[in-house]
């Protein structure tokens, strides 16, 4: 099964075409340019590449969030398009949930794993997980244990130490950039191209987890900037 999956949720992003277990192409985006200017002819490449084109693909996959507002919308209406045309379905995934997948691939049982993504204003989207009895990248492989949210590096800290949550790593360009703050808890981890990895996730959790295109919704976790701005303008007073 063909399963063709973009990543928006950062400024370069990625798209991957896999085929069981098999990545069969896999590329990081060009982040000189926004995903408004380079979709959809990154997913056309990458069919072209792989010899295949969209009437090929069996499941659509994308990587729901959180990230930037424009860069979801972006890439969530790209994946809608070309499912909607060809009448199949889409699996959204968080990119929180992806990263962990990949980290938590070589761990135990049991093993907890954090993700942390950067949110910018000094803030990190973060979620942590539990390692289950299951296959990697299996819809039973891990189990939620905290948000997603946003918040501080320090306050998410405090928060999973509140509540015992003491992970043995912590993936993402979040964990990255704060490297310094999780010097005394746990070993950050590079994020890594998050593509193939939601369409290995789709692919097992497919019928159970997709959705008709119109379904996918983006997880912002954060709200738009219009939003607070329209929300503090009512609050004046006259």
């Amino acid at each position: 099964m063909h399963v063709l999956a973009l990543d928006t949720t950062n400024r370069e992003g990625s798209v991957a075409i896999v085929d069981g277990e098999r990545v069969v192409f896999e590329r990081c985006g060009d982040g000189s340019r926004s995903h408004g200017e380079r979709l959809p002819d990154e997913v056309i490449r990458a069919l072209a590449a792989s010899g295949l084109t969209s009437a090929d693909v069996d499941l659509f996959a994308v990587a729901s969030g959180p990230g930037s507002f424009t860069g979801l919308r972006i890439g969530i209406a790209t994946i809608q398009g070309l499912a909607l045309v060809h009448r199949k379905r889409v699996v959204p995934v968080s990119a929180l949930r992806a990263m962990a997948h990949a980290a938590s691939t070589t761990l135990p049982e049991g093993s907890l794993v954090g993700a942390w993504m950067d949110a910018h204003r000094r803030d990190v989207f973060s979620a942590m997980y539990r390692v289950e009895h299951a296959r990697p990248f299996a819809l039973g492989r891990l189990k939620r244990l905290d948000g997603p949210t946003v918040a501080s590096p320090v306050d998410t800290l405090a928060r999973w130490a509140a509540a015992r949550l003491q992970p043995v790593c912590v993936v993402g360009d979040g964990a990255m950039k704060y490297i310094e703050e999780l010097a005394e808890v746990a070993p950050a981890q590079p994020a890594p191209l998050l593509a193939s990895v939601v369409a290995r996730i789709a692919a097992d959790c497919h019928p159970g987890c997709s959705v008709d295109p119109a379904g996918v919704q983006p997880l912002y976790v954060r709200r738009p900037d219009a939003e607070l701005a329209r929300d503090a303008s009512r609050r004046e007073v006259p």
